[in-house]
Order: C-alpha cells, then structure tokens, then sequence
C-alpha cells in the first residue's frame, strides 16, 4: 500500500502502536471535537457519528490527505460504557461487566475531503468477563490506568485478570479492527 502518509485523528497510543505494528506510516493530528451519544441511535451508530465527526474535523485541516478517525464504546445490554470519569465510577463499570458478556462496537471513518471519498464502518467484537469480587476489580484498577477506556479495561493490559473469552477481533477490543481497517486500505480508490 502506498497511501502517502495517513493522518491519525487520534491521540490514542494503543491506535498507534496498531497502526506502527502493520508498518502503517501516519502522523497524529489529535481531532479537538466532544464525543457524543444519542440515545436513539444504536450504539454501532454512535461510534460511527463520533468517528466521522472527528475525520471531519480533522480532514478540513488537511483536505489532501486521507484522514483516518474511529471511536469505541462498550455496550452491555442497553447500557454504553464509554470512559469513566474516575477511579470510582471505573469500579462500578467493571463491577457491571463482571460474569457478564458484553460487545465492544468501534466505528471508524476514513475520509479523503478534497477527492470527496469517505468510507464508514462498524465492527463489533464480543468479551466474556470472569466473574469479579471486589478485590480483583480493585487489584486490577491498581494495575491500568481505566480512565482512558471504554468500559474502563484494557484487553491488552493484565485482560488476562478479568476476560474470560473474546469472540472476534481482538484489536477491535483494544481500540482499532486492524483486520478489517487492512482491507479497506488495500480497496481504497487509487491503490
């Protein structure tokens, strides 16, 4: 592939270390734009509103290259999770997922504003949490920073103290379908 160099509209270091890990070349143009959620809209259409709106935002910045942004968001029952505003409300997130299965939904965009191409979509992976007493939330809330997680866990960080079983893309789980984001890279008009 040869997409000169992609910009990130994210300021996520598990979004880059994906993106570094499949010899993606990308600068990183964190996207200044309040996350929203419409409670009308599933949460698949969430993540892809957010991810559009922070291409957006960035590609009118940089109309000549092809921006890439995404957002994730966990969702249990009709319940979302996105990141928790502190240590506490982390606790009571990670206290909701436990013994249960929830799906991670991450919407991505990637627009081209100046050649007007954009292509949008949603992948969803499924997690299986162990069953968690207090002390283990605790001991893993001592572990990883929750703060800047959806659902307030990282998979990829001690995910082995509190998942059980993942159905799907793994890296969706941490923040990026890379398998999917590949493909529709390689399809990207003019490659």
């Amino acid at each position: 592939m040869s997409l000169g160099r992609l910009v990130l509209a994210s300021t996520s270091p598990r979004r880059q270390d994906l993106l570094r890990q499949c010899g993606v070349v990308f600068d990183v143009v964190p996207a200044a734009v309040a996350e929203c959620d419409h409670e009308h809209l599933t949460v698949a259409e969430v993540c892809l509103l957010n991810a559009h709106r922070k291409a957006r935002a960035v590609a009118k910045r940089h109309p000549d290259r092809l921006v890439l942004a995404a957002d994730t968001l966990v969702a249990l029952g009709g319940r979302r999770f996105g990141k928790p505003a502190d240590r506490a409300e982390a606790f009571r997130m990670l206290t909701e997922l436990a013994g249960h299965t929830h799906e991670v939904f991450t919407g991505v965009c990637l627009l081209e504003l100046r050649n007007h191409r954009e292509r949008l979509f949603a992948e969803t992976t499924t997690v299986a949490f162990r069953p968690l007493r207090e002390e283990q939330i605790n001991a893993y809330l001592s572990l990883v920073n929750p703060l800047d997680k959806a659902g307030a866990y990282a998979v990829q960080e001690r995910g082995d103290l509190i998942v059980a079983e993942i159905r799907g893309s793994y890296t969706n789980v941490v923040g990026l379908p890379v398998e999917r984001l590949l493909d529709e890279l390689r399809a990207w008009p003019g490659e």
